[in-house]
């Protein structure tokens, strides 16, 4: 695997954290109001949204870095990083959709499923450009 690969694989990731971390840090009443299925876990915290939008912009940052640098020694943390957030969140909207309809409970398995994924594929594309 190349270098390309290894970027396209990191673009996705670095996008959705920077639109995510950005928004909630900016207008988190807004991201709890507007982005899909946040509002199915009131109530809405002030203090809990900007945190969260740091952390996100900080993810962002490592896989920003990453992109940039396609090095294995960036590209495993940043997605690591990444994939520590993400796979525990596929986790818990997994086990924990009482609130949503038919439709959302898809929509959340899958989209969560593909983060998750996602956040572990900049990791196998650089450890597999390694070996050659």
């Amino acid at each position: 695997m190349n270098s390309l690969a290894i970027r396209l694989a990191l673009v996705i990731p670095f996008g959705e954290q920077l639109v995510v971390g950005t928004w909630n840090q900016l207008f988190p009443r807004s991201f709890y109001d507007d982005f899909p299925t946040v509002d199915l876990n009131p109530p809405f915290s002030d203090h809990f949204a900007h945190d969260f939008g740091s952390a996100t912009l900080g993810i962002a940052l490592l896989l920003g870095i990453a992109l940039v640098k396609p090095k294995t020694h960036y590209v495993v943390p940043a997605s690591l990083a990444y994939s520590v957030w993400s796979v525990p969140h596929f986790f818990f909207h997994l086990f924990t959709m009482e609130a949503a309809g038919t439709g959302e409970k898809v929509f959340l398995t899958v989209t969560n499923a593909l983060v998750a994924l996602i956040g572990l594929t900049p990791i196998a594309l650089a450890l597999l450009r390694d070996r050659r």
